[in-house]
């Protein structure tokens, strides 16, 4: 290799400490000023969702007392400060479960202390001449040393809880510093030693640093791995949910400019009245002036003007390909340029139903009054849509359609009974209520949907007959609709 290919590996070798101590200083930050990481209960069983608390509380008990026990008389430090550190090993796994961090500190202080207070001194073996152990000692295997058993229980526990409540940055320092820490006492410091005497020593140990390393990094990894599916789970529901909102709000905007096209068009046919009108006025007038003239022909002009950006307008909102499976014209009709229905067609709409497998009865009360072209419109939509959908969601149930005139308004009420057989998977986007409710909105009514009690549903419209809100200015939102006599209707 060339010096000048030899220079930028040298700089990328040169950059890595500069890159690797800002993120070293975030990782020490963050063991040095823990936040707390509560573990949630469990979702499900609810009964059982503190489960999980109850059984690392009991193990930290145990853990603490096999802890005391074991430092006490096999680490031979004594009982204050045995009992001392087998309890913070205990403490610390049930600390873990709130603070993680600080419980990681508490369970490696105690264990070092302990491993510190054994080496001093407490298990010296003397060899007697020849090599052997000497005369009235014990001989045996050794204590397990830096890490006892109950300590490497304990920490594994520490970090697992950790590594699961932690990022994973934290619990890789942590478990770096943990083999440090391991390293330091059995690779450089070595085994426990005793005062010095005349013949010479020899410690028995089994060393465990290796085997403590191994299981702190499987717990380490275990927990990581939970905590990415977790967190990888959560972030698919909170994708899921989003998904769901944006297809329900493009939807809304969806059903928004198909209710403003039909309105549209209808503004249209009025429109072309008006140019149609001001065009045949003049010739019903015998010897019109001038001035009617001009201005019935500015109003055609402006007219027809209107009418031409009207129709530049819905060119843009229409639909080219419309869905209607059942041929009951949902959603925007099948002719861009059909005029808009109206009640007059409901009994068209009603054949249409029954010819596609339902049972429908209409009945209309009151004397019908003139409606606005859009609550007629908005009033034939809804029961469209409520035909529709007891097509795709009821097959062979019976459906009622009722309408009462009232002097304020219009009522509008579908009902469908059980179905006789299950229904089959719906192609639709499950959003038709949603468009009822805009339509409803848009005019000032009110709308209620709600399931029977004999396992059917039910759809009840009121729309105002001009097609407004009423005098206090909102939509009623309760949910009954004046009667026969304007008494209210359940």
């Amino acid at each position: 290799m060339t010096s000048e290919e030899q220079r930028p590996f040298a700089q990328v070798l040169a950059g890595i400490p500069a890159r690797l101590l800002p993120f070293l200083r975030g990782v020490l930050a963050e063991l040095a000023v823990p936040a707390a990481a509560p573990l949630p209960p469990l979702s499900r069983p609810r009964r059982l969702n503190r489960l999980p608390h109850v059984v690392v509380c009991l193990l930290a008990l145990a853990l603490g007392l096999a802890a005391m026990d074991e430092l006490s008389d096999g680490y031979r430090l004594g009982f204050p400060l045995g009992t001392l550190t087998g309890f913070a090993l205990g403490a610390a796994v049930a600390l873990a479960l709130w603070r993680p961090v600080p419980a990681w500190w508490l369970s490696l202080g105690a264990a070092v202390i302990a491993a510190v207070g054994a080496r001093v001194g407490t298990l010296p073996v003397l060899n007697g001449p020849g090599g052997g152990p000497a005369p009235g000692l014990a001989t045996g295997p050794g204590p397990d040393w830096p890490w006892s058993a109950s300590a490497i229980l304990a920490q594994s526990l520490v970090l697992f809880l950790l590594a699961l409540r932690s990022p994973t940055r934290v619990a890789v320092g942590a478990l770096s510093l943990t083999s440090l820490a391991t390293y330091v006492l059995q690779g450089l410091t070595g085994g426990p030693v005793a005062a010095p005497v005349v013949r010479p020593l020899v410690v028995h140990y089994h060393p465990t640093g290796t085997l403590a390393v191994v299981a702190f990094a499987a717990v380490v990894l275990l927990g990581t791995a939970l905590r990415g599916r977790r967190e990888a789970r959560t972030q698919l529901v909170r994708q899921a949910s989003l998904t769901e909102e944006e297809r329900a709000r493009r939807t809304v905007l969806e059903e928004r400019s198909r209710i403003a096209r039909e309105l549209h068009d209808v503004v249209a046919h009025h429109m072309s009245v008006i140019s149609i009108q001001a065009q045949v006025a003049p010739h019903l007038v015998d010897d019109p002036t001038e001035e009617l003239k001009e201005n019935l022909e500015g109003i055609r002009q402006n007219a027809l003007e209107a009418l031409t950006e009207l129709r530049r307008v819905l060119g843009v909102l229409r639909s080219e390909n419309p869905e209607d499976p059942y041929g009951l014209g949902a959603g925007a009709g099948v002719a861009p340029h059909a005029p808009q229905p109206t009640l007059s067609r409901l009994d068209a709409l009603v054949e249409n139903t029954r010819a596609a497998g339902l049972t429908v009865t209409t009945e209309i009360e009151g004397e019908p009054r003139p409606l606005a072209p859009g609550v007629e419109l908005s009033a034939y939509r809804i029961i469209q849509e409520a035909l529709s959908n007891a097509l795709r969601h009821a097959p062979g149930s019976a459906v009622k359609v009722e309408l009462w005139h009232f002097p304020r308004g219009l009522q509008v009420r579908v009902v469908n009974s059980r179905p006789s057989h299950p229904a089959p998977p719906s192609p639709g986007a499950g959003h038709g209520l949603l468009g009822m409710r805009e339509r409803v909105a848009m005019l000032g009514g009110t709308l209620l949907t709600s399931r029977t009690s004999c396992g059917g549903f039910a759809v009840a419209a009121f729309l105002p007959g001009n097609g407004t809100a009423s005098a206090d200015g909102a939509a009623r939102t309760d949910d009954t609709f004046p009667g026969p006599r304007g008494e209210p209707r359940a």
